[in-house]
């Protein structure tokens, strides 16, 4: 039976990128061993590290003004990193919030510093991204935090908000990779790599160097971007089979034409699911409203909670796995990340039509 991963994350990985690692997992390009096996001090590690924040950079024409650092702890461990670094005493940070992930980013916060809401979209239950003119900034403040897709409610920022005169630091770790985006507006962003990049293990951090420089200086070494910065990502061991994995993924993307094919695929697949709730005739009532709809994480409701377990239930019999909704909302999600191959979609979407046809 093919399997649909569907998985909101770790999430699926593409097969030539599996197929390649397993290839090489016992002896990596002639060296007798695995890169498992192989010192983070290593020239072939090196190697694999330099390449891999060069192919980074260069899918997102990032200028040598930004480094890349692949860190650990996922990006929840950027929601404390980030103001530890950059909310000093007698600032204010300012918090986009969108979705679930925005809040446990700003509640970290709060445990640091003083925090600021610029704007929130809670009241209609996160069904929308905030629109642009709705952010109302703190005087001089730190920073700006944004979430770019939340995969829990479903909702994504057509692009990258033009926020002028503040620092911009985002949470891409659910449609990092997906499409092109003007980096250059953002003096930080980070993305937990299990969902577009690679597996679970190794966190994305690209930050600008001036805003870099801001960061205070008396953090514990392992908590400051400018340590990391300094060893090129080797103050302490890294997890090297993950940046090694997110090294075949980047160059998997960049093999497929880039992040503007990759926004084409991604479109796509995204039309297939949605298409599918709008002729449904309000048998599935997608969360997101359509100007905010994400094509990471199509979120939708069936008539009642039962159709739902049996929803889910009857589409992993047919080999579509990782649908059901996160535990904190319930419902459905597909979750489409770049991996995952626009048959897929199609199954989804066809499955879909016969289960409204059937229940409906």
């Amino acid at each position: 039976m093919t399997i649909h991963n569907f998985n909101p994350g770790p999430a699926v990985l593409p097969r030539a990128v599996l197929e390649r690692a397993q290839a090489e997992l016992l002896d990596y390009q002639g060296r007798g061993m695995s890169i498992l096996e192989m010192s983070h001090r290593s020239k072939e590690y090196e190697a694999i590290n330099a390449r891999a924040e060069a192919r980074f950079k260069a899918l997102l024409g990032l200028s040598d003004d930004y480094r890349v650092l692949f860190m650990q702890g996922g990006a929840s461990a950027q929601f404390a990193l980030v103001p530890l670094n950059f909310l000093v005493p007698g600032k204010v940070a300012d918090y986009v919030v969108s979705g679930s992930w925005g809040e446990k980013a700003l509640e970290e916060a709060r445990r640091v510093g003083r925090t600021a809401v610029a704007a929130s979209s809670a009241e209609g239950n996160y069904r929308r991204v905030p629109a642009p003119a709705e952010i109302r900034l703190s005087e001089e403040p730190a920073y700006v935090h944004i979430t770019t897709n939340e995969t829990i409610q479903g909702v994504q920022w057509a692009d990258i908000p033009a926020i002028e005169g503040v620092p911009v630091v985002a949470d891409m770790s659910s449609d990092i990779m997906a499409r092109p985006f003007d980096a250059s507006r953002l003096a930080l962003f980070y993305a937990g790599a299990q969902k577009n990049l690679g597996p679970a293990g190794v966190t994305v951090v690209a930050i600008n160097q001036g805003f870099m420089q801001q960061a205070r200086a008396d953090l514990p070494a392992i908590f400051s971007y400018k340590t990391h910065a300094k060893n090129n990502s080797l103050y302490n061991t890294p997890p090297v089979f993950a940046v090694y994995m997110l090294d075949l993924v980047l160059e998997w993307i960049e093999a497929l034409g880039g992040l503007s094919a990759m926004a084409e695929r991604n479109a796509r697949k995204a039309a297939l699911v949605y298409a599918a709730i709008d002729r449904s005739g309000g048998f599935y009532r997608g969360h997101a409203e359509p100007g905010s709809r994400s094509q990471m994480n199509a979120t939708f409701r069936l008539p009642d909670e039962s159709l739902e377990k049996r929803f889910v239930s009857e589409a992993q019999a047919e080999g579509m796995v990782g649908l059901a909704g996160h535990r904190s909302v319930g419902g459905i999600r597909a979750s489409l990340y770049n991996a995952l191959e626009e048959q897929s979609c199609l199954a989804l979407a066809q499955f879909m039509d016969a289960f409204a046809a059937k229940h409906g």
